[in-house]
Formats: C-alpha cells, structure tokens, sequence
C-alpha cells in the first residue's frame, strides 16, 4: 500500500501533504520507493500541496512562483506599513495570540477514521510543544498558542476520501480568519495548507487537511507523532519550505534557514543539497523528514509567522 507524503510548495489556495489510504490497524512501514509522498491540493480553485517523503512528494500547498513570492513580500509590507505595525508589535501580538482550533473528523460510513477526543488533545498538545520551542533547546518559541474550540464529526464517505473537498470545507468551517481548521481525512497525502494571504479571496476553504492515521498514535509508520499538522500549520501562518526555491539567496524568505536544494527523506545528519553556506536544515519543521526528526521553528521563522499573522489572519 502506497503512502504518499506530500508537503507541498504553497500556492495561492491550499496545501498538501500525501498518502494512500490508512485506516484500521496499523501498518508496516512501507519499502522505500513507496514511502509516503508530498501533498497536493487538487481543486482547481488553487491548488494545494501535501508533506511527502520518498519519490512520491508533491507540494502540500497550491504552487508559488519567484515573482509571485516578491509580489506576496511586498503585499505584506504594504499592509504592515499602513497599519503602522512593527515587527516587534507583531511578535508581540503572536505571543499574545490564542488559535483556536476546529477540528472536523470525517468518518466514512463503517465509521473508519473516527479519531478519538484522546488523540485530538494530544495532536493540540503536539501543536503547542512544538510552535513553543520545547523540542530542542535551539528552537524558537513562537508565542503561538493553540486552544481547541470545538470537534464535529461527520459520516460521509465521500468527504472522509477527500472529495468534494471544496464542498465540505465550505459547508463545516467555522471561525474567522484567526481560527484554524483541521480536517482529519483519509487520502494519499499527509497533508493539505492554504496560505494566509488567500484568506481573503477563499475564506471558505481556509485551513489544513491531514490524514487521520498521522495524529499522535496514528498508523502511519514515520510519521504519527503528530507533526504532519505542524508542518501544515506552518504554511497556514505563511511559512515556506526550507526548500523552497531551491538553492538561491531568497530561498524561503527566511533568513536563519540554509538554503536547501531538495526536500528532505528520513533524518539524513549532515546532508547538503546546496552549495550555500550551511547544511540542510533537516530538524525544521518546514522540511519534509521523519516527524522523529523535527525539532524546530527559527527565530526568523518565529518572526516571519508573527507579521503574517499581524497582516492576514
């Protein structure tokens, strides 16, 4: 059974993360050429790409050019400076900032992908460990703090395999443009992000898909520790792959990141893909590796969420 792990380059709608269908009891991890693979967002509205690892990758969030990425900076700036918003108020503000979290579990008609209240408390817990820099003692503290404000559950076959995906978020989101929506789905990805500055255009469909089997205890060999939904979560408040872009200078806009020619697979010490200063940033929660192998967000990652917050969310 192919799992595909997509977390995938943003676009101007959503992200993704990929993986064939999980669900039941857990499996074996699979062979190398069909580990799990980016994630894609397949409406044609804007498409998204998934956290993925392998050769299967995809984006996990919709795709976004160089010249479209110089236009995003300077639409932030712009907001920023007409709201008279530093960056010190705007980290600020993140540190002062509680998410709250829905979380849709859509269940198919024999009710496989039911995850329970036990584990959507422990993928919150995972939330507020890792955007607060308690993996490692080189990890950012975000000041994001995440607070669960509701959990429904729906008996939809369809919408548990991720179809009508446009249809059903629309129909089940609930909040503003500050509330995180995570629907738990099962389909070929880990996951799924909108980005923040596409709020506007597409509230509706604001918010990340992740597989249900990638939760904390989930079936999901690698990747069950819960930071799939990191990852996503990451996009959601306007952060790029660790490689993005691949080997330039802007990169992903960060500047504390080493510039990273591919996407990361396993935990690879050492590894350098680009002949910058700086091996690849493997422990971030950007790249693509094993969750075992995530243990941070940077401070310009830190600072670069916070003003996206401050503009768009």
């Amino acid at each position: 059974m192919r799992l595909t792990r997509l977390r995938t380059v943003a676009l101007a709608g959503s992200a993704a993360f990929a993986m064939t269908g999980l669900m039941g009891p857990a499996q074996a991890a699979p062979p190398a050429a069909d580990r799990p693979a980016a994630c894609v967002d397949g409406d044609q509205h804007g498409s998204a790409s998934a956290r993925g690892a392998g050769d299967h990758r995809a984006l996990d969030h919709r795709d976004v050019s160089a010249t479209q990425m110089r236009a995003i900076e300077a639409r932030t700036d712009r907001i920023l400076a007409n709201r008279g918003i530093t960056q010190t108020e705007a980290n600020a503000e993140a540190a002062a900032a509680t998410i709250p979290v829905y979380v849709h579990v859509m269940r198919d008609s024999a009710g496989n992908g039911d995850v329970s209240n036990a584990a959507i408390d422990q993928q919150i817990a995972v939330l507020n460990k890792t955007f607060g820099g308690q993996e490692s003692t080189t990890a950012a503290n975000t000041g994001f703090t995440f607070s669960l404000a509701g959990v429904d559950r729906f008996n939809n076959t369809s919408w548990h395999q991720d179809k009508q995906s446009r249809t059903y978020r629309e129909r089940t989101r609930r909040g503003g443009a500050n509330a995180l929506n995570i629907w738990l789905v099962d389909f070929q990805y880990l996951g799924i992000a909108t980005f923040p500055w596409d709020y506007a255009r597409n509230p509706g469909v604001d918010g990340i898909r992740v597989n249900y089997a990638s939760v904390p205890g989930g079936s999901i060999a690698n990747y069950n520790l819960g930071e799939t939904a990191t990852h996503e979560a990451g996009h959601w408040l306007g952060l790029y792959h660790t490689f993005q872009g691949g080997c330039t200078a802007t990169n992903d806009e960060v500047g504390d990141t080493p510039a990273q020619g591919s996407a990361t697979n396993g935990c690879p010490e050492g590894r350098d893909s680009c002949a910058l200063a700086g091996s690849d940033p493997i422990h971030n929660y950007m790249d693509y590796s094993y969750d075992s192998c995530y243990t941070e967000f940077t401070g310009g990652q830190s600072s670069r969420s916070a003003s996206m917050y401050a503009a768009y969310r």
